[in-house]
């Protein structure tokens, strides 16, 4: 059996301590023992959307809990790092550090930076120049959407990729052009329905459907909306008002969803919609 870490270690000591014991070889947590990079990876992305999910409703005893989570990600992933040589907290922390110093000349040097828009601008060429040191030492051709990594939810990597494009050019000036193609994927979509009523191309209606949610996001960005938010909230105010609707219904007809008319659902829908300035 292994002794509890001590209370005199620091909280991270106490913590890495914790994690080398659950995955120490001859005597810890079989499950601990079994795990990579790879089975880790999905709940580190559960454990970042967990966080922001506490701080969009401002609990702050939760947010604390899921940043403590997303915390032992990070330590488990620096655990795994370690043991096969890679790297460990310590480095990981140490290159973060000089990351924000190198990439904050204006405190940490003589640089000067007038506001927040010119602080995010002079990021942004820092990171350029970073990607372009690493594409030349990697002898690889360089392009401005190098570093997006494909791991991102698909709403926040179109997001970065529309960035990248925009930064050299590639973007409509005007927020009107976003509509006029918005209104192009539509048809698109409605002509594919039509053109093939009788044998339906999955792909290509999944190509057209992608496409027209690719200038949604557009959409959102030009108007300084993130989507991925945008979207979270839908989903919030479309499960209050469902709930609301089932409660209704029961205490009103003790029926289910699935005994109601489409039309009686759909009055109850304007109904619920009244508890979103409630």
């Amino acid at each position: 059996m292994k002794p509890i870490p001590s209370l005199d270690l620091s909280p991270v000591e106490r913590l890495r301590l914790v994690l080398a014991h659950l995955r120490d070889p001859d005597e810890g947590c079989p499950w601990d023992i079994e795990q990579s990079f790879e089975t880790i990876a999905p709940y580190t992305i559960e454990e970042a959307y967990e966080v922001a999910d506490a701080i969009t409703e401002g609990d702050m005893p939760h947010l604390e809990e899921e940043l403590g989570d997303l915390l032992l990600q990070v330590m488990y992933h620096t655990q795994i790092g370690q043991e096969a040589g890679h790297f460990d907290f310590d480095s990981v922390a140490h290159a973060i550090t000089e990351k924000m110093i190198r990439r904050h000349p204006h405190v940490f040097g003589s640089a000067d930076v007038a506001d927040a828009e010119a602080q995010t601008l002079n990021w942004e060429t820092q990171k350029a120049e970073e990607r372009a040191r690493k594409a030349a030492e990697s002898n690889i051709r360089e392009s401005a959407l190098d570093g997006v990594s494909s791991a991102f939810p698909a709403l926040m990597r179109a997001v970065k990729l529309q960035k990248r494009a925009g930064r050299v050019g590639f973007d409509w000036p005007e927020v009107d052009q976003v509509f006029d193609k918005l209104e192009e994927e539509i048809a698109e979509v409605q002509a594919e329905l039509k053109d093939n009523i009788k044998e339906r191309d999955p792909n290509r209606i999944e190509d057209e459907i992608g496409d027209l949610l690719f200038v949604c996001v557009n959409l959102a960005r030009k108007l300084d909306v993130d989507p991925e938010s945008a979207l979270r909230r839908s989903n919030r105010k479309f499960e209050t008002r469902f709930r609301a609707m089932e409660a209704m219904l029961q205490d009103e007809t003790k029926r289910s969803m699935e005994q109601t008319a489409l039309e009686e659902l759909e009055e109850l829908w304007q109904r619920a919609k009244k508890f979103d300035k409630a």
